[in-house]
């Protein structure tokens, strides 16, 4: 065979080994080493076939010079990329070497060819040497590309001190051997980096990963699979089956679940949690994200394995966040409705009974207030507490919002509610020891039955609530069972809410006024105002039915600024007919405490041009009760002013005599109940001269009310009382009636007989 054949076939291997290393770069053009060294090789390529193949000349010799810088460079280049170490400021300094390099080596040729076709060789040979050497010694995973370099490297040199056969067939072998051995290399590279790749993407994801076949046996998997599945390594995982590793109950099971991905149109991927125990008893609760895959035919099943210890935890915290009050540790409202509804639905489904309680703290308001949130937050916490110490084990206590509390007794009748309401009731009422103070509270108390009373969660919550409200009004501190008279009166409320909202805008409102007289001469001196309404939808309302429900809600700051400027408004009218009268008008807890009260007072007041001395304000003890710090300053702002100031209804509440001594109040009015037993009870009449007895040594002026008969008011009149108010006097009437009635007379109104009373 020609040498120009053989030349041909090497060349032919120059090619295929440079193709290989474009297509890498072209594939993955990170991939730059490998255009180095393709340039390299197709430099070397090109000086070897213009060497043996082209004509000896000048020409020659500066290509043959060419060559092999550039397969020098293209080598040299390409190691020291793939090492990192070539950067761009490498490439002028190695341009210029390269350049030098042309020069000498062309300079060479022409004065000692034979030493230069020597040290072309040893130079090739150097750089594939120096390149394998490291290639190997620095990244395993061109370990045998590196080996090739080093043999092509070692035959260059030996081909350059003449230990390489001249024959043609000789060198052709050894050379497409060691070339076919570099692109072997090239591409067992290739395929290792790939490999590289892949395991360390998977071996970097924070799940778990393997990849099982349709037997259950795993092929791939990654160490944090490893790990969640309690082995050392993934090398140990590779080849057991999926039950081995705990992830199915069992083989059948593990097939089950393989089973699935053959459906032809499956929802993937598949989303399951499932709880391992590991061989050291170790519970790990696992999401598992699988979904299939085809390989050569072949269905696979991809899973990604997730340790959701963490998630469950958080989980855990935001539903106890969720469906628990952070105070008390018991459930909140949403929770409450959740077991009340499994409640209710089993006692439905066995015909059962079911008791709930709703529980309000009394005047809790106050404690927040006086004590701060603190130590409410304290009791709040202690009244849960000694409200579960009471409980049997499947009730139900939470925390239904504020002070209100919902306890669900499952099983119990009206009987045992009974029996538990009064406990509750007793239990409350022991003192609460706060670190900083000691407490006593009372607590209202609403009870409703299942089947009895309401049939559904909300009905029992609404009729307990219902019961409770009704608790407050007997006096705080009660316990109260449903009945359906209570929604009788909460639907009046409602509707009578619903009228009264619209019956200042409607003009349905209006005052009649009860004159109040002096119990020794009957003139008249004071007029209280009183508030009645003619509703159009309702008709006339009496105000024991509205005022009540106008106190429930915000209404009755309006009311109550209503009548303040038509009281004001009328006394400006009256003004020389009837004397320098005082006007009397009811405030409320709500009005009284309302920010912009007394400013609303003083605008009435300037408006129509009144003094303050001729505004008396009437209030109840019950308002005296709530927030005292706050209505100690709102009278006393109140007294500045010189506004008159009167205790209504005395002797009712339950501390009266402490708020004669708290308060600085002006005229003290005591109760019809303590007038009409004053005729034939000498206890009733001993109370009242006591009352009156103690008005006076306080400098107070006292007022009867309830005033009938003309007994009543001489007796009163003997014990010293300064005024008289009831119907033996005047009933409530018109602001024109009483202008009639009382304009321009200074008469005693005490001795009219009973047929000329004013009425």
């Amino acid at each position: 065979m020609a040498p120009q054949t053989y030349i041909l076939f090497s060349l032919a291997a120059d090619a295929i080994l440079i193709a290989l290393l474009l297509f890498l770069w072209v594939r993955q053009r990170s991939e730059w080493h490998a255009l180095w060294w393709a340039c390299g090789q197709l430099s070397l390529s090109f000086g070897s076939a213009s060497w043996i193949l082209g004509a000896q000349s000048s020409m020659h010799h500066l290509f043959a010079a060419i060559s092999l810088c550039g397969a020098v460079a293209g080598f040299v280049g390409g190691t020291e990329y793939f090492l990192g170490h070539l950067h761009r400021r490498h490439l002028r300094p190695m341009a210029l070497a390269c350049g030098l390099g042309v020069i000498g080596l062309y300079g060479l040729w022409h004065g000692q060819p034979q030493r230069a076709e020597w040290m072309t060789a040893a130079m090739l040979g150097a750089a594939m040497l120096w390149s394998g050497l490291r290639l190997g010694l620095h990244r395993n995973r061109y370990r045998f590309l590196g080996i090739a370099l080093i043999v092509r490297g070692l035959f260059n040199l030996a081909n350059a001190l003449g230990w390489v056969p001249v024959a043609y067939e000789s060198w052709f072998a050894y050379s497409i051997t060691i070339k076919t051995i570099t692109m072997l290399c090239v591409i067992h590279a290739v395929q290792e980096k790939v490999q590289h790749r892949y395991v360390h993407t998977i071996d970097s994801l924070s799940s778990g990963f393997l990849i099982q076949d349709s037997s259950g046996h795993i092929r791939v998997a990654n160490e944090r699979c490893a790990t969640l599945l309690g082995q050392a390594h993934a090398s140990t995982l590779i080849g057991s089956h999926v039950a081995d590793q705990r992830l199915f109950p069992s083989r059948d099971a593990a097939a089950a679940y393989f089973r699935r991905f053959e459906a032809a149109h499956g929802a993937y991927p598949f989303i399951e949690t499932a709880t391992i125990v590991l061989a050291n008893g170790q519970q790990v609760p696992l999401e598992m994200i699988a979904s299939p895959y085809v390989e050569s035919g072949q269905l696979y099943c991809m899973v990604q394995l997730f340790d959701i210890s963490e998630r469950q935890k958080k989980d855990a915290l935001l539903y106890r966040a969720a469906y628990h009050d952070p105070v008390t540790g018991f459930l909140n409202r949403h929770g409450l409705i959740q077991a009340l509804e499994r409640c209710v639905e089993q006692a439905r489904q066995v015909a059962g009974d079911c008791a709930l309680f709703f529980i309000d703290l009394d005047r809790f308001k106050r404690i927040n207030d006086t004590f701060g949130h603190e130590t409410g937050d304290q009791l709040l916490s202690q009244f849960a507490q000694r409200l579960q110490g009471l409980l049997p084990e499947n009730a139900i206590l939470a925390r239904f919002g504020g002070d209100e509390f919902i306890i669900v007794l499952p099983g119990a009748g009206v009987a045992m509610a009974r029996i538990y309401g009064q406990r509750l009731l007793d239990a409350v009422a022991a003192p609460f020891a706060l670190p900083q103070q000691t407490l006593s509270v009372s607590a209202s108390i609403g009870v409703a039955c299942h089947l009895r009373h309401g049939a559904s969660a909300d009905a029992l919550i609404r009729d307990a609530d219902i019961a409770m409200y009704e608790a407050k009004k007997a006096g705080r501190g009660q316990l109260r069972f449903f009945d359906d008279a209570m929604t009788a009166h909460a639907r009046e409320a409602l509707t009578i809410d619903g009228a009264l909202r619209s019956a200042i805008a409607r003009n349905e409102l209006h005052l009649l006024y009860q004159p109040i007289v002096t119990a020794d001469g009957g003139q008249l001196r004071k007029v209280e105002a009183l508030l009645r309404w003619h509703s159009a939808q309702l008709g006339v309302v009496a105000p024991d039915r509205f005022i009540p429900v106008a106190e429930d809600s915000e209404l009755i700051v309006d009311l109550g600024q209503w009548v303040l400027r038509q009281a004001c408004r009328q006394l400006a009218q009256w003004d020389g007919g009837l004397g320098e009268l005082v006007i009397s008008i009811n405030v409320s807890a709500r009005q009284l405490l309302d920010s912009t009260f007394i400013d609303q007072v003083r605008s009435a007041l300037d408006e129509h041009g009144l003094p303050a001395r001729r505004l008396e304000l009437e209030l109840t003890e019950r308002v005296l009760l709530d927030d005292t710090d706050k209505v100690q300053v709102a009278l006393s702002r109140l007294s500045a002013l010189g506004v008159s100031l009167s205790l209504d209804d005395f002797g009712t509440g339950y501390s009266s005599l402490a708020y004669l001594a708290r308060f600085r109040l002006d005229t003290l009015k005591i109760d019809r109940s303590f007038v009409m037993q004053i005729e034939h009870n000498e206890r009733g009449r001993n109370l009242a001269a006591t009352i009156v007895s103690m008005g006076r040594s306080l400098g107070m002026q006292v007022v009867a009310e309830g005033v009938e008969t003309a007994p009543q008011a001489a007796i009163l009149k003997a014990m010293g009382c300064h005024y008289l108010q009831g119907y033996h006097i005047a009933r409530p009437m018109e602001a024109q009636a009483l202008a009639l009635a009382f304009g321009g007379v200074s008469g005693d109104f005490l001795h009219e007989t009973d047929g000329n009373r004013l009425d």
